[in-house]
């Protein structure tokens, strides 16, 4: 196997770009089923094998124990669509045309991975949250997935009710991809009046939710996390269902799963962050048959890899416009290293923002190009009780330095931070001596990056749509979008296929 891992990572690397689209390089017995369960705003660390001591995942752990912890693994985007269209597609979210911002389409000429697989012998299914949208007419919509399924039944609408069923009932005569997407864990929380405890468990306590030091803390704030908390075991308990049926079916063996999410937990100083709280995912391969060096890796990787390490091990040709890198080494070997630069980008979603973050090593470099607003979450956070009890201590003056950073305004314009040393980012090291040469090489490298991309910075990208102090609809006709650009449309940015520095 170990062989057959290296054999498949040689030729994907040698014909990416030189065979058809579509045409399988291996034989279709020897191909893995392949399951993507990405979660919807969870934290990378609220899963139990990432050290969370409240909240209960076992079967995500299970994985993790059995497969490749990665805990170097960051997202695109800290933002629900442009983050997942990032993933399926293998590019940086500029790069996806007007789909850089949240609700917007992905250009029409990229190809995407469930298609890919599905012209090369694979039944490919999408269940849940879907969130994905092209520019094709409608009469000229690609066929990504052969079933496209809501995951809702009665009772259950977090996006998973379908997904044991659509494990059991596919085609027996040909490997499967299967995209499966919970709304776990996006507000508003629905598991709570949905709860089940014969098939979850207890509900999670407040007194035992862990409050980051950027939250208040008190009783709104942990009844708030602890709710959040009951989706993300709500989440788990769908993913070892799954599991459950692959074993009984006797293919788990051969199948090859990722747990992800699409960006971090949807409260203050989180989801849309270019810092950890938002950036960086859990990530989890599991793959018994394929996985031969198991355990945590720290290995750099970006969400961007996950298409061309699934279409290689599929023996499926990488598509040139695919700017990721593959991950089978790193199943060989796990302390492989596959990258040396992981790139984010914080875009429009509700609110008209820009920045750039790249990572290298233990540092990372957050360059803001919207510097006079505020990076203060996204509507549904600021509508939150959490966000409310932030606002209350703001307005009483007790607020804690971490904690006046969901307001800070003007921002800085370069953060630097050892991730390492200050895991919650808290401590900007930008313009220290002692980190000056880091500095200088980060920026070099991220304006390589956005150059060799075509990133841009338009002079005027998409305004806020709703109210930053109370998270309410902003009326459109009071909202002026009157030459907005997104970023890399001026440049024609979809089309570009360099990948910049890896």
């Amino acid at each position: 196997m170990l062989a057959r891992i290296l054999f498949l990572t040689w030729l994907g690397l040698t014909l990416t770009g030189l065979a058809p689209l579509g045409v399988a390089l291996a034989d279709t017995a020897s191909r893995p089923n392949v399951i993507v369960f990405i979660a919807d705003d969870i934290s990378w660390n609220d899963f139990g094998c990432y050290g969370n001591t409240a909240a209960r995942t076992p079967n995500i752990d299970a994985l993790a124990e059995s497969g490749i912890r990665f805990d170097r693994a960051f997202l695109t985007a800290s933002s629900c669509s442009p983050s997942r269209s990032s993933i399926i597609t293998g590019r940086y979210p500029h790069n996806n045309g007007a789909a850089a911002e949240l609700h917007k389409p992905i250009s029409k000429h990229l190809p995407w991975l469930p298609g890919v697989l599905r012209e090369s012998g694979y039944y490919t299914a999408q269940s849940g949250k879907h969130h994905m949208t092209t520019t094709a007419a409608k009469n000229e919509q690609p066929v990504y997935f052969d079933l496209v399924d809501g995951g809702r039944q009665p009772g259950n609408s977090g996006g998973h009710a379908n997904w044991v069923s659509v494990t059991s009932d596919r085609p027996k005569d040909k490997p499967f991809f299967c995209w499966f997407a919970s709304y776990d864990a996006h507000r508003d929380w629905d598991a709570d009046k949905q709860w089940d405890e014969s098939q979850y468990g207890s509900m999670h306590r407040p007194s035992d939710v862990i409050v980051p030091p950027f939250l208040i803390d008190d009783d709104a704030t942990r009844q708030d996390l602890a709710s959040y908390y009951n989706e993300v075991t709500r989440f788990d308990h769908y993913v070892g269902a799954v599991v459950q049926t692959l074993k009984r079916q006797e293919v788990l063996d051969d199948t090859l799963i990722f747990v992800l999410a699409d960006n971090g937990r949807p409260f203050p100083r989180a989801k849309t962050r270019l810092h950890d709280s938002g950036m960086k995912t859990a990530l989890i391969a599991h793959w018994p048959s394929g996985i031969q060096s198991t355990g945590v890796s720290d290995s750099q990787v970006s969400v961007i890899d996950l298409a061309p390490t699934i279409l290689t091990a599929a023996g499926a040709t990488v598509p040139q416009t695919m700017q990721g890198v593959s991950l089978l080494p790193v199943f060989a070997d796990r302390s492989a290293k596959v990258r040396d630069y992981a790139f984010s980008e914080h875009n429009w979603h509700d609110y008209e923002a820009h920045g750039r973050g790249v990572r290298h090593g233990d540092f990372l470099l957050i360059q803001n190009f919207r510097t006079q607003l505020p990076w203060q979450g996204p509507a549904d956070s600021v509508r939150s009780p959490s966000h409310h009890s932030l606002q209350a201590a703001r307005d009483a003056k007790r607020l804690n330095a971490a904690q006046q950073d969901v307001f800070l305004t003007p921002r800085p314009e370069i953060e630097l931070y050892n991730f390492r040393q200050d895991p919650h980012q808290l401590v900007n090291l930008a313009g220290q001596p002692k980190t000056e040469s880091t500095q200088k090489h980060l920026q070099e490298i991220l304006r390589r990056w956005m150059d060799e991309t075509g990133d841009s910075v338009p002079e005027k990208i998409s305004p806020d749509t709703f109210d930053r102090e109370t998270g309410k609809h902003i009326p459109a006709s009071d909202v002026d979008t009157t030459g907005v650009l997104t970023p890399g449309s001026d440049r024609k940015a979809d089309h570009v296929l360099a990948p910049g520095p890896r």
